[in-house]
């Protein structure tokens, strides 16, 4: 078996209040990763989402070893498909890498944020709510 992750992320701020989503669909399953941080950037929070979705469909459904990750983040997936150098958020590419290797298999994605896709719609706009919870807590 095989799982589709789209992931998005997003701060208020650059840095601020930030939130993530991933959106794990497996078979006819779909899970909903969400969380946010009260001081960060948008790069970090489209990391954390991958990671946390991984981290998720490993802990939840061990038996999949295949996974197809959809993110708009092009730092992301050009730094794994293309070898952009890692220069920043290290302590997120370890922890990336680490969930990794737990998968036989994973394939990269961009796609275009903002333009209709309707998972990456849907997890731009949990990450976005996770964001203003953030900053609701910080006043």
């Amino acid at each position: 078996m095989e799982v589709k992750i789209f992931t998005d992320g997003s701060s208020l701020g650059n840095p601020g209040p930030g939130g993530f989503c991933g959106i794990a669909k497996y078979g006819d399953t779909k899970e909903i990763v969400k969380g946010g941080e009260a001081h960060t950037t948008n790069n970090r929070m489209e990391m954390r989402a991958i990671i946390e979705s991984l981290a998720f469909v490993q802990e939840h459904y061990p038996e999949v070893k295949k996974c197809h990750v959809y993110s708009d983040s092009s730092l992301v997936i050009s730094t794994i498909n293309d070898g952009w150098k890692r220069k920043k958020n290290l302590d997120l590419w370890a922890a990336l890498d680490s969930e990794i290797v737990k998968f036989e298999d994973i394939s990269w994605n961009w796609i275009r944020g903002h333009n209709g896709h309707p998972e990456n719609t849907e997890a731009d706009r949990f990450a976005v709510n996770e964001a203003k919870k953030q900053q609701r807590e910080l006043m």
